[in-house]
């Protein structure tokens, strides 16, 4: 079956009829959605709706992750073809997915960027929906929070990442994916003692009382160790999980704008990453892919594979529930 139907499937991004089910379109071919699934604005009946931010005027180093959304819907490609490996379920069969698109905003008019981000994910979120966010930088993950905890209360916050983005900032006109952290404490968006923070290893004193559990920690303790210790953390509170890619070393996604040494290797990370299902998943995002730092497209590679276990940990808590 899946041969015949790779034989007729194209552009399955605009022809599929269906917001569930696997694809079998050819990987190199057609209009590039993320998994597959169909471009809509309609959230009528959407379980988890996908969405890009393409903005990087945050950044402190490198840009380009403005590019990031359209590097990991090409790279989604290759995987809607079978079930998740490792999963025992199918989330694209099991529940309605779509790609939202990309949110839509004046690059020239940067200080109306944070707003229009929480009205998007809003917009999401009051139709009963989840989002899961291709980005963009680090900052995009401040505005987001906003409207989920205006949803769910101070949520609890899982974060891969290399650096702890608590950099105090008390400018509330300033936009920096160095400080998003900082900011999603002091407006009590999150529970610091509830977080954890995964990978980090460049120097912050203050983390705001997020737990951190260094890259060092994850290459000691190994991947099951560091899973139990994010959920003894984590516990039922709903969590929002924030995954930038720099928390991978920089052998496995080096297209990303602040590369550090010492990070996790890709195999770590989906160990991690499966071992934490259980979690309440409320929602997430995969940012800082740069994809001109990277000829080979593993980081893209690696960001859409990141975002499909997202995907696999929000349905794991609400498989069978349909």
């Amino acid at each position: 079956m899946a041969l015949e139907d790779a034989k007729n499937q194209i552009d399955h991004a605009f022809t599929r009829e269906s917001a569930r089910g696997l694809s079998y379109e050819n990987a190199f071919a057609g209009a590039p959605s993320f998994l597959r699934r169909r471009y809509t604005k309609d959230l009528s009946g959407v379980d988890l709706a996908v969405t890009g931010i393409p903005f990087d005027q945050a950044v402190t180093n490198r840009p380009g992750c403005r590019f990031g959304p359209r590097a990991i819907r090409e790279a989604s490609s290759l995987q809607p073809y079978d079930p998740p490996y490792g999963w025992d379920f199918d989330p694209l069969s099991e529940f309605s997915v779509i790609d939202y698109g990309d949110m839509a905003f004046d690059y020239a008019k940067t200080s109306t960027v944070p707003a229009g981000i929480t009205s998007h994910i809003k917009t999401i979120l009051d139709a009963g929906a989840a989002s899961l966010t291709l980005g963009g930088d680090h900052f995009i993950t401040l505005p987001i929070l906003r409207a989920y905890a205006e949803k769910y209360g101070p949520l609890a916050m899982v974060q891969f990442d290399a650096h702890s983005d608590s950099w105090i900032d008390d400018d509330p006109d300033r936009i920096d994916h160095g400080t998003f952290v900082y900011k999603a404490v002091k407006e009590g968006l999150i529970i610091p003692e509830r977080s954890v923070s995964i990978g980090i290893r460049t120097t912050n004193p203050d983390t705001m009382g997020v737990n951190i559990i260094d890259a060092p920690e994850v290459h000691r303790a190994g991947p099951d160790t560091v899973a139990a210790k994010i959920k003894n953390i984590v516990g039922d509170t709903p969590c929002y999980l924030t995954f930038d890619i720099d928390c991978l070393d920089p052998a496995f996604a080096p297209g990303t704008g602040t590369p550090v040494w010492g990070g996790l290797t890709s195999g770590q990370a989906a160990l991690i990453l499966r071992e934490i299902a259980g979690l309440n998943v409320v929602g997430g995002d995969v940012v800082e892919v740069s994809p001109a730092y990277d000829t080979t497209g593993a980081t893209a590679v690696a960001g859409a594979h990141v975002a499909m276990e997202i995907l696999c940990l929000w349905g794991w808590t609400r498989r069978g529930s349909e």
